[in-house]
């Protein structure tokens, strides 16, 4: 693109300070080129050390024969490349050396140096050396291009009409000023060592003298624990990680493949499988984790031990309606497990009762059948922890007998008038109604009733469904001194799944009648 650059510049009366800073790229390149140089005798020695290194076998020593000819070839070009340095400044009657340049300018010394009335100037078998040397280190740098292309060969200029047609010669040096030849000069100078590190690179990789470069540095921090609580220490260590973006490693987590993510971490991840808990309630666990890559054509593999410890999840089972489980009953539980946060996902199973998951995650309810209760709890397939409970019978309700509104009085008698209307109720235990109130719905369903005169009953006995009764008949019939004798036959209990089961309760009243 310098050439583009130069014609605009030209188009714009190219002042001094332009032509100056010419003079700046150019001594930049030439220093750059001066360091690559030396860089490049260091990578030869670094493939003659590695061919020592690997009891100088054939195969290593014709590489490193052949990175030797490269670095030959290569200073050769660079020669040639100053010598034409040396005889464009001589030709613009500047010394050789001198760091001041008398005339920047001088475009027509530098058409007749490189150009030259018939195309015969300096400019001409440059190309041809230039191309040459592209020719031979495509051998190693298969993406190797020619570095001398006429326009209609530059792919940057043949789709422009005013300078397709123009030759190398004429694209590079035609109205150009001396800084700006010399620039270009350099830049084919930079052109030629970047093929050539480029080769040599290719060349030890074959005997593994290329260096890992680890470019891409970061500080890290490993703690202790994430979690601490008030009053304790939060211990961490901090320090830099450096990686080497120009690897890509293959990693393995205990032997099976592991997923490499664009920043070259592999992302470990799975589910801590309990172990043989001690008395605090942890486990010793480990994984082994490698890394692999290839280096300079062979394979170096790293392996790391990674110890863990498993904590035992803590589970709170916790319930605003039991305090015990209930025979038969639907004992709400909510079992917890903080250690887990999102990633609790619980199912339930239980050894002596049937289990109902519930609506809200960790809600269960248990139905116990038997003296003795386990709940296991798994999350996402895995075990948490049981729990075992103790089964309480049902306890029994109390019956009470009602007449007009008011509990009767088996001891001090109640008025016969008021019998007409009698109730049985079944009234649940306080707590079990307070705990279970949806398992604690009783009432009874039979009895019978007797009216008794003396010994014998002064009316056949009458059988009630239900807790109501209307005796009417007993009303009209008694007199006083008489007895009301009450029988309990049966007793229902519906559940909290709207169930309904007897209940086996005895209680008879005998009431006197005023």
């Amino acid at each position: 693109m310098m050439y583009l650059v130069l014609t605009a510049l030209l188009a714009l009366q190219v002042n001094s300070a332009i032509l100056l800073k010419f003079k700046f790229i150019d001594d930049s390149l030439i220093g750059v080129n001066d360091k690559t140089s030396v860089a490049a005798d260091g990578t030869v020695k670094g493939i003659q050390d590695a061919v020592v290194k690997n009891q100088n076998q054939a195969r290593d020593k014709t590489v490193l024969a052949q990175s030797e000819e490269i670095r030959a070839k290569t200073k050769t070009t660079v020669a040639y490349l100053r010598d034409l340095r040396d005889k464009l400044l001589a030709a613009s009657e500047n010394v050789k050396g001198s760091a001041e340049i008398k005339n920047m300018s001088a475009e027509d010394k530098v058409a007749i140096t490189m150009i030259g009335s018939k195309k015969e100037g300096l400019a001409y078998p440059m190309k041809a050396t230039l191309n040459d040397y592209a020719s031979y280190i495509k051998t190693y740098v298969p993406s190797a291009q020619p570095l001398a292309m006429d326009g209609s060969e530059d792919p940057l200029v043949k789709t422009m009409p005013e300078q397709r047609n123009k030759d190398f010669a004429e694209l590079n040096f035609e109205n150009t000023p001396l800084v700006a030849a010399l620039a270009v000069l350099s830049q084919k100078e930079t052109e030629v060592l970047k093929y050539e590190a480029d080769a040599l690179s290719a060349q030890a990789q074959k005997v593994g003298a290329k260096t890992i470069v680890f470019d891409k540095i970061g500080a890290f921090a490993s703690a202790e624990s994430n979690t601490v609580a008030a009053g304790t220490k939060y211990n961490a260590e901090l320090f830099l990680t450096a990686a080497a973006t120009s690897i890509h490693p293959s990693m393995t987590l205990n032997g099976g493949s592991l997923a490499v993510g664009p920043d070259g971490h592999g992302k470990v991840s799975f589910v801590a499988r309990p172990g043989s808990f001690d008395a605090a309630g942890n486990a010793k666990a480990s994984w082994t984790g490698s890394i692999r890559f290839n280096q300079n054509g062979r394979d170096t593999t790293f392996k790391v031990l990674v110890p863990y410890t498993v904590t035992k999840p803590v589970m709170q089972i916790q319930s605003a309606s039991v305090q015990a489980l209930y025979f038969k009953c639907g004992n709400k539980l909510s079992v917890q497990v903080p250690a887990l946060g999102a990633q609790y996902k619980p199912s339930f199973s239980a050894s002596g009762a049937a289990t109902i998951q519930g609506s809200k995650l960790g809600d269960v309810t248990l139905v116990p059948n038997s003296k003795e209760v386990t709940l296991n709890v798994s999350s996402g397939g895995n075990a948490i922890g049981s729990q075992t409970f103790q089964v309480r019978p049902i306890p029994k309700p109390e019956i009470k007998c009602f007449v007009g509104g008011r509990e009767a009085n088996e001891k001090q008698g109640t008025p016969g008038t008021a019998v007409r209307s009698l109730s049985l109720k079944a009234i649940p235990d306080a707590g079990f109604a307070t705990f279970l109130p949806e398992d604690a719905r009783y009432r009874v369903s039979n009895y019978e009733v007797t009216l008794v005169r003396g010994k014998r009953p002064a009316l056949p006995p009458k059988t009630v469904s239900g807790p109501e009764a209307n005796l009417s008949d007993v009303v009209n019939a008694y007199r006083e001194g008489d007895r009301l004798y009450i029988e309990v036959k049966g007793v229902q209990r519906q559940n909290f799944q709207g169930n309904v089961e007897p209940v086996s309760v005895s209680r008879t009243f005998n009431i006197p009648l005023l």
